[in-house]
């Protein structure tokens, strides 16, 4: 049994000022506006296309080597996080809630890959997020934008 799909929004909606693709949650407009609509089957694949995206985007600036200790400061620290997903989620997770005040990735069990190595965590959160929204719009602009020029 799945669990129910929760709104991925956080509140920094640019759907309203003409983005194709939120900035805040990456989803597309039409599924911004539709969200309350849609099937729990619709709102999964939603979600599992951003969860792979954001995914991509942690895995190419940190990696996790101590699920365990990331797991234990993330409950220690009291950061909100789906226990369900993919634990790179929970990363961005606990980057979007504190990254200033992490001095060292390693207390959390995360080691920034060579690319990210001389970074800081802050612009490590940076550069997640702009990958993360650069999927999305690829993605956006690949499959969903010619459709709907056709209709």
């Amino acid at each position: 049994m799945y669990k129910k799909v929760r709104t991925p929004c956080i509140g920094v909606c640019s759907t309203g000022i003409g983005d194709n693709v939120c900035r805040g949650c990456k989803r597309f407009a039409h599924e911004v506006i539709d969200w309350n609509a849609y099937s729990e089957d619709q709102r999964r694949v939603i979600a599992e296309r951003r969860e792979a995206y954001l995914v991509n985007a942690v895995r190419s600036q940190l990696e996790i080597v101590d699920r365990e200790r990331l797991l234990a400061q993330l409950r220690h620290q009291q950061i909100r996080f789906d226990e369900d997903q993919n634990p790179y989620c929970w990363v961005f997770e606990l980057l979007r809630a504190g990254a200033s005040q992490i001095a060292n990735p390693l207390d959390y069990g995360l080691l920034p890959t060579l690319p990210a190595r001389d970074l800081t965590l802050v612009e490590i959160r940076r550069r997640i997020d702009e990958d993360f929204y650069g999927l999305s719009v690829a993605y956006y602009q690949r499959y969903v934008a010619p459709g709907l020029q056709q209709a």
